[in-house]
C-alpha cells in the first residue's frame, strides 16, 4: 500500500485521469487550472524556459468550466485543449511531460476554482503515489502566469537543502507596466499588490508567528502532506487561503524569496474575491484608492499577542486583570466570559509554554484575525486607503521610502519581503 493509498480511495472525485504511467524519477507536477483562458501558450513557452531541476516534471492543466458558463468561455476552453495537443507536437523536445485534463463543463454542481484545483492536485497526489514519491512536490500555478527562469530548480532545491519543509508560499510580482493592458490596470494593480505587501508587514508587526502570502498561483506542497491535510477544500473561491491556513499549524510551511512567479493584472469575473475581482472592481471606481485595514487595529492585536507568554503562569484573577487591560478593539470583538474560559482550556490542555503558544495561536488564528479586523473596522476604526496605511506602518517601523506613491511605496515593500 502506497502513502496515498486510502486517501485516493476515499478522497478522490474522479478515477485516474492520465493513462501514461509517470516516469520513476518524477519528482515535481505543476497543476494549472483554466477556465476561458484565451493564451495558455504564454505559460507554456515561459515554463519550457526555465532551468531544469535535478529530476523530471510533469504540468497538469486541468480545463474546466461551472455548469454556467458563458458561451466564449466555452470555446476557449476548446481552444486551450487544441494550444496544448499542437504545443506537445511542436515541443517534443521539451524536458517535462505536459498534460490537458479536459473536464466536462458541470461534471459536479457547484464546480468552481476549488474543485479544479482539486482535481489536479488529487491526480498528481495519485501519480507520485504510482511511484511512491511522497516527497514529490505539488505546485500551483494559473494560466495567465509566467515564472522566473530558475523557477522548477529553485523550488525544488529550496525543498531538498532542509528535512522539515514540507510546504510554502512563492514569491510574486505583478507586472506594473508594458503594453498588454491600459495604464489604468497597472495603476490598480500597484495599489492592490501593495495592499497585500502591507497586510503582510503588518501581520509581522502584531507578532503573529505564522505569516504567509496565500496565492493559489503561488504555491506548493510535498505530496505526503497533501494526503495528511485532506487535500484540497471544494470553495469556488479563497480556497487557496482555507487550504494553506489547514497546512501552516502543520509545521514545515515556509516561504521561497529566491525564484518569482509573474501573476496576470488583468480583472476577471471567475470568481467573487482576489486579485482579479478588486481589479475589476478599481477599474469600476476610477479615481478611488484601494482601502485597507488601519494600522492601529494591528496595534492592538500586538498587544494582545505580546501576553501570550504571561497567560501561561496566570491565574484565574490575573486572566481577569489581562482582559480588563486589553485594547478597546479587542475587547469589543472578545467577551470576557469567552477569554477566560478559552484561555483556561488551553492551559488545561498544555504542559509547556511552547505548547500553549501553539494551541492559543490555533485558537486565534487567521480566520480569527479577520473577522476581529472586520469587526473593529465596523465598530472603531476606519478602512484607510492601502498607500497611506503602507506609510503608516513604515513610520512604526522606523523605516523610510524615498516617496510615498505608491510605486515606490510597493518596490520599497517588495524588498522589505526579499531582505527576510
Amino acid at each position: 500500500m502506497s502513502f496515498a493509498s486510502d486517501y485516493i480511495d476515499r478522497r478522490t472525485l474522479f478515477p485516474p485521469l492520465i493513462k501514461e504511467a509517470p516516469d520513476i524519477n518524477t519528482g515535481i507536477i505543476i497543476v494549472i487550472p483554466s477556465y476561458g483562458e484565451e493564451n495558455v501558450v504564454r505559460l507554456l513557452d515561459s515554463l519550457a524556459l526555465t532551468s531544469r531541476p535535478d529530476c523530471e516534471a510533469e504540468v497538469i492543466v486541468v480545463v474546466n468550466a461551472p455548469a454556467d458558463a458563458s458561451s466564449q468561455s466555452l470555446e476557449n476552453n476548446r481552444k486551450t485543449l487544441s494550444d496544448i495537443e499542437s504545443w506537445n507536437r511542436q515541443n517534443t523536445n521539451c524536458w517535462f511531460r505536459l498534460f490537458a485534463l479536459d473536464i466536462k463543463q458541470g461534471a459536479i454542481p457547484e464546480w468552481g476554482v476549488g474543485l479544479a484545483r482539486k482535481t489536479g492536485m488529487d491526480e498528481a497526489a495519485r501519480r507520485f503515489s504510482l511511484i511512491d514519491r511522497p516527497d514529490g512536490i505539488i505546485l500551483n500555478l494559473d494560466a495567465d502566469c509566467t515564472v522566473a527562469c530558475n523557477y522548477f530548480s529553485a523550488i525544488c532545491n529550496e525543498f531538498r537543502s532542509k528535512g522539515n519543509r514540507k510546504a510554502c508560499s512563492i514569491y510574486f510580482e505583478h507586472p506594473l507596466k508594458g503594453d498588454e493592458f491600459p495604464e489604468l490596470i497597472y495603476n490598480n494593480i500597484t495599489l492592490y499588490e501593495l495592499h497585500l505587501r502591507y497586510y503582510l508587514q503588518a501581520l509581522k508587526y502584531s507578532g503573529y508567528p505564522w505569516v504567509f502570502h496565500t496565492m493559489g498561483s503561488a504555491m506548493a506542497v510535498l505530496a505526503h502532506e497533501y494526503v495528511l491535510a485532506g487535500g484540497m477544500n471544494r470553495r469556488q473561491a479563497g480556497e487557496d487561503f482555507y487550504f494553506i491556513q489547514k497546512l501552516i499549524p502543520l509545521g514545515g510551511y515556509f516561504s521561497i524569496n529566491s525564484t518569482t512567479v509573474y501573476p496576470s493584472p488583468r480583472s476577471s469575473f471567475r470568481v467573487p474575491f482576489g486579485t482579479g475581482a478588486a481589479i475589476e472592481k478599481l477599474s469600476g471606481e476610477v479615481g478611488k484608492p484601494w482601502m485597507t485595514y488601519n494600522i492601529e487595529a494591528f496595534g492592538e492585536l500586538k498587544v494582545l499577542f505580546s501576553k501570550v507568554d504571561f497567560l501561561f503562569e496566570s491565574n484565574a484573577d490575573q486572566l481577569i486583570k489581562y482582559f480588563v487591560d486589553l485594547p478597546e478593539g479587542v475587547k469589543l470583538f472578545i467577551k470576557c466570559e469567552e477569554w477566560i474560559a478559552k484561555i483556561t482550556e488551553i492551559k488545561n490542555n498544555t504542559s509547556g509554554l511552547q505548547t500553549f503558544r501553539k494551541r492559543f495561536f490555533n485558537w486565534f488564528n487567521m480566520f480569527m484575525i479577520v473577522r476581529y479586523l472586520n469587526t473593529v473596522h465596523l465598530q472603531l476604526f476606519s478602512k484607510i486607503p492601502a498607500n497611506e496605511a503602507a506609510a503608516d506602518l513604515l513610520q512604526k517601523l522606523g523605516k523610510k521610502c524615498p516617496s510615498f506613491d505608491p510605486p515606490d511605496l510597493l518596490l520599497f515593500y517588495r524588498e522589505m519581503e526579499l531582505d527576510n
